[in-house]
């Protein structure tokens, strides 16, 4: 998993596209005669603002049905839940009416959104030939009965490793998910590996929460954690059939953004939806 401290890569390439974006604004601004930079930064913080709610907004519209089953992961913006493409449209359209009566903003805000997209764009096609494929973690686990399992038996279908813990509230919070995703993906192994806790812990949790799961594992050393890079619960990976790393989402999953990466990944649509 590449990442940068707690924060996936990805987040971390769109904060950066945003910080050279305005500078770039605000450089451009500065050069052009009676125009404020200042004025010109705001504006295209504004933008930035706008293009982030549309694209939220878009995402919401896409996964309506998943997000009205829960309609306060609407809010859930860690899940990835953007539309990217409408929010570079809004953006631009923002600036766009926004500038009508006062065009001489229109030229450095528009070359700095445009910069900021094709910044983000290039960031993600580093990260594509830097990132190495990895492989199912060759790691000896438990099942909740104590009998040793390795992940790598599970090569040969399509799998999902989330790594979670009961004391962590985010972990506990999407376990429904994964409950119903267990029904709805039967072609998909889901692996629940639970890090550093008991065999009696972990049924205890689920005992009291009535949840029905299937492949608990039990990793009492953390060791997959270690292996994958994962820094964060819940880790959710993604492996296709070949057991190769294809995916990963840091921190809780909602069931549309959990099911946008099946479609993506996987390329397996929900049997609810056949």
């Amino acid at each position: 998993m590449m990442s940068i401290g707690p924060f996936s890569i990805q987040v971390v390439g769109v904060f950066a596209a945003v910080l050279l974006a305005w500078l770039l604004t605000r450089t451009i601004a500065k050069r052009l005669p009676d125009i404020s930079h200042k004025q010109a930064g705001s504006l295209f913080f504004d933008a930035v603002f706008w293009g982030l709610l549309a694209a939220r907004l878009g995402y919401i519209a896409q996964w309506r049905e998943e997000y009205f089953a829960a309609p306060m992961s609407m809010l859930a913006i860690g899940d990835g839940g953007f539309t990217w493409w409408i929010g570079v449209l809004a953006a631009l359209g923002f600036v766009w009416w926004r500038t009508r009566s006062a065009r001489k903003l229109r030229r450095p805000v528009l070359a700095g959104v445009l910069a900021g997209v094709a910044v983000w764009f290039l960031a993600g096609a580093v990260v594509g030939l830097l990132h190495q494929s990895q492989p199912l973690p060759d790691v000896e686990l438990a099942t909740l009965d104590e009998e040793p399992i390795s992940l790598v038996s599970y090569t040969g279908r399509p799998t999902v490793v989330n790594l979670w813990a009961t004391w962590c509230p985010p972990c506990r919070r999407e376990m429904p998910v994964f409950e119903q995703a267990q029904g709805e993906f039967p072609e998909v192994n889901i692996v629940m590996v639970n890090q550093g806790e008991s065999a009696q812990q972990a049924q205890a949790f689920l005992d009291s929460e009535e949840l029905s799961l299937s492949h608990v594992l039990l990793d009492p050393f953390s060791d997959t954690m270690q292996v994958t890079g994962a820094q964060v619960l819940p880790s959710t990976l993604f492996f296709d059939a070949q057991g190769q790393l294809v995916g990963s989402h840091m921190g809780e999953i909602t069931m549309a953004s959990f099911k946008n990466r099946i479609a993506n990944h996987f390329g397996q649509t929900s049997t609810d939806k056949e």
